[in-house]
Order: structure tokens, then sequence, then C-alpha cells
């Protein structure tokens, strides 16, 4: 049963990550967008740790994602030396466009179920909650 459910969810999550504004970026630029939507402006070094990249790799993601014009680089106002990185309202833009197509995308399937089905949605959404936070 396990197996089952995990694949099941696995199944999901990739099917939701299809749906997604701007479908010419990547997993793991969509990922550093998403990073900066919900820590915040973070230098080269933190989005790094946080995507567990190595920086050289995380600074030609960015490098794509600012000539894209999906996020800024500003020097920071306490340390010279270091580069704050942060959205940019078109970043903010493609990260509302995808969350739209993705509550679309799930609702629609949602509203193909059958009633006790969504009940059992609902009632195991604590769970699975609980599960990704652990």
């Amino acid at each position: 049963m396990d197996s089952e459910i995990r694949l099941a969810i696995a199944k999901l999550a990739r099917r939701m990550r299809q749906e997604r504004g701007a479908s010419d970026l990547g997993p793991s630029q969509f990922g550093v967008l998403m990073s900066l939507r919900i820590a915040g402006p973070q230098t080269l070094g933190e989005l790094s740790a946080q995507e567990r990249v190595t920086a050289p790799s995380m600074n030609r993601t960015v490098n794509l994602l600012e000539a894209s014009g999906l996020l800024s680089r500003t020097a920071s106002p306490d340390d010279g030396r270091k580069v704050i990185i942060e959205l940019t309202d078109a970043g903010r833009a493609v990260l509302e466009d995808t969350r739209r197509r993705r509550d679309a995308w799930f609702g629609e399937r949602v509203a193909m179920l059958s009633d006790d089905e969504r009940a059992a949605l609902e009632a195991a959404t604590p769970v699975l909650r609980k599960l990704a936070e652990l």
C-alpha cells in the first residue's frame, strides 16, 4: 500500500508540475523563482544552499533568469561584496500564472470526482500535509 500511495502522489506531482507559466523554464529555474517567492531576496550562496547545488551552477541559473527579466541583482546594503537576488514583477507574474494554471488543472480534475471521492480527498488532506512536513 505504501508503494501505491507514493507512486500515485509522485505521478500527481509530476503532472501538476507540467502546468506552469513560462513553459520554457526548467524545473531548477522554476525552483529558484519559488525559493525567492517563499524566502524573499537572497544571496547566491543562500540560494545555492537552499536548492542544494553548487555556487557556479546556481550562478548559471541566475544568469539565465536575470537575462529573461525574471529576477534582478543588487548590491547588498550591508556588505558591498555581496549581491542580493530578488524576483522582478515579471518573475512574480510567472509564478502567479503558474498558480492559476495548476489550480485550474487540479480543480477540473477534482470536479470530475464523485462526492464520496471528494470527501475522501478532503479527509486525506491533513495526513498528506503532515507527511510533507515531516
